[in-house]
């Protein structure tokens, strides 16, 4: 399953262990964009920091998660170039015109024929199939299964 996963969740789920078992999943293949990849280093080290601090979670706790959030990150996330759907930045904004800060993420997807892995409802409708997180693992679990 080819997915463009939204910052948000990749962070997400990266700071819990099961959600980095989840995206080892061999199942999916992930993407984020440029953009993304310098938000979830950001975001990813501010909201480690804010739990460690609220768990008050050991330094060497705290760098394990981090080392095992960021080998995954590095072998299971592929970051791709703007210029893989900078040409469809005209058809993304008029897909999600109420944010107009996510068109790369839609034109990645775009481009690449991909689905888009997030709760943000603003990509609900863009024409792409969508996935939430809870249906997503829903389905996986379903295959699992049967």
């Amino acid at each position: 399953m080819l997915l463009v996963i939204d910052t948000n969740i990749l962070v997400g789920e990266c700071l819990r262990k099961r959600g980095l078992k989840r995206l080892d999943d061999p199942r999916l293949e992930l993407l984020i964009t440029e953009r993304a990849d310098g938000e979830f280093r950001h975001e990813f080290a501010r909201r480690l920091k804010f739990v460690a601090q609220r768990s008050n979670l050991s330094p060497e706790v705290r760098q394990g998660i981090e080392t095992d959030a960021l080998d995954l990150y590095a072998r299971k996330i592929f970051v791709a170039s703007e210029n893989q759907y900078q040409h469809l930045e005209a058809q993304a904004r008029t897909r999600i015109p109420d944010d107009a800060d996510d068109w790369p993420t839609l034109a990645l997807a775009l481009a690449l024929s991909a689905e888009i892995w997030t709760e943000d409802r603003d990509f609900f409708g863009c024409g792409l199939s969508v996935w939430r997180t809870d249906v997503l693992y829903g389905v996986l679990d379903g295959a699992e299964a049967g």
